[in-house]
């Protein structure tokens, strides 16, 4: 193609035309470089996600379990925090998001799981894009979710696991389990789920079903704690769980709304939905309570804004206001029903009620973005096949509870055979906090 011809600059309105047109010319080259406000929000989006673990997650989980098992939970997500940031230097990223051997369109191998060319971020400087922010921007956003998801599982098999197994089973997990699904959904064209057109904004799928399945199958296998049911275990501190609500919730701003990779509108509409969906949540289950028990709970209203923050985690990215208000009213019924009846009546220790809360939420919310992201329904996307693309939502789903579960499983064999999985009675009766790390939560 030959190249324009240079305007002749022979009146003062031509001279501006040219000069106008010659500032735009930087504008579109720079399209696919660095975009200093896009970089600057998923900056603040990083420190966000870290924060809904550290301390978010830690003092949510800690205030929730008895006096004699706080420090364990807090050890648990603080020692994850660590071993999965580097897990996830050394293969993780790579085997996430490395992209060679990709072929949109076809199943292969790298369908399921990526390359091993960016280990230890071989490639990744200062220089190297991942869209309009530094791909050493995008590694360490994405590392906090890898941090949070093992550590969402802690709540289901709290006060009786060792702290050897938890981290042995955590490193595993995250190569078996959240890799294989996280290159599926986000890995980019040639990925699974996301050639079938999956949507999963901000991990319905990758994080809250894959944690909340392996959890309920770890809770079942390591068997309920000494006492239950029948021996009452309250949480031990209020005060701290709500502290930790606030922070998740807040967190979660940065969890939806950065998942976008851009400071726009599109960030704008998430972290409302998400706002919309944890408030209309928070209320459904404290109502609910309140009309069963006369009177509202603050573990309640805390455990349904958590619920409604893990349903919208799909959908954010396409569902309207009201979408986040129907998500939360939905997760805050179906939330409270699989964390009380369900529970009661299948009998499995689930102490925090991970799989309650986070696989049900995540479930309900992955398929309801299917429903409520048509714009029919006041959702962002214009030509959307509700039944084709719940369908699709259904099937990923689906595809990853099974895996979640029978991976689980096979790990907490594994795990078991090297280090064992429970404490014993007597270290449980003495509580994890004296038993395997020798200090206490608080001075008596």
């Amino acid at each position: 193609m030959s190249r324009p011809a240079r305007p002749r600059l022979t009146t003062p309105l031509s001279l501006l035309l040219y000069v106008a047109l010659l500032a735009a010319l930087p504008t579109a080259a720079m399209a696919d470089e660095l975009d200093s406000g896009d970089t600057a929000w998923i900056l603040a989006s990083t420190a966000l996600v870290l924060f809904m673990t550290l301390p978010g997650l830690a003092l949510f989980y800690g205030g929730l379990v008895r006096t004699k098992n706080v420090l364990s939970v807090l050890m648990q997500c603080l020692a994850l925090t660590a071993l999965m940031t580097l897990l996830w230097l050394d293969l993780g990223y790579s085997l996430a998001f490395g992209t060679e051997g990709m072929a949109p369109g076809q199943t292969n191998l790298h369908s399921f799981v990526g390359s091993l060319d960016k280990m230890f971020l071989s490639g990744v400087g200062t220089e190297s894009m991942s869209g309009t922010i530094p791909e050493i921007l995008f590694f360490v956003f994405q590392c906090t979710f890898a941090v949070i998801t093992p550590a969402l599982m802690v709540g289901a098999f709290a006060e009786r696991m060792k702290f050897s197994a938890v981290m042995l089973f955590s490193a595993m997990w995250l190569f078996v389990v959240y890799v294989p699904i996280c290159h599926m959904t986000w890995g980019g064209d040639g990925g699974l789920f996301w050639d079938w057109g999956v949507i999963d904004l901000a991990g319905g799928i990758v994080v809250h079903i894959t944690a909340g399945v392996s959890a309920l199958v770890a809770a079942i296998v390591i068997g309920p704690r000494k006492g239950y049911p029948t021996t009452p275990m309250p949480p031990h501190n209020l005060t701290m769980c709500v502290t930790g609500t606030g922070m998740l919730w807040v967190g979660w701003y940065g969890f939806n709304g950065g998942s976008g990779l851009a400071a726009n509108g599109a960030a704008a509409m998430s972290i409302t939905v998400t706002h919309v969906s944890a408030s209309t949540a928070a209320l459904t289950w404290m109502f609910i309570e309140w009309w069963k028990h006369g009177k509202p709970s603050v573990l309640g209203i805390a455990t349904g804004a958590i619920a409604g923050l893990a349903a919208v985690t799909p959908a954010a990215g396409v569902v309207g206001p009201m979408g986040g208000f129907a998500i939360g009213l939905s997760s805050g019924v179906v939330c409270f029903l699989a964390s009380t009846s369900l529970k009661t009546r299948l009998g499995y220790d689930d102490s925090l009620d991970v799989f309650g809360v986070h696989g049900v939420g995540g479930f309900v919310g992955t398929i309801l973005a299917g429903v409520f992201g048509a714009s029919a329904l006041g959702g962002l996307v214009d030509d959307m096949s509700i039944g084709s693309q719940v369908g699709i939502q259904l099937l990923a789903a689906l595809i990853t509870a099974a895996w979640a579960a029978t991976a689980g499983f096979v790990l907490l064999k594994v795990t078991d055979a090297i280090v064992g999985l429970r404490v014993d009675e007597e270290a449980e009766s003495r509580g994890l906090d004296l038993s395997e790390h020798e200090e206490r939560g608080y001075i008596l």
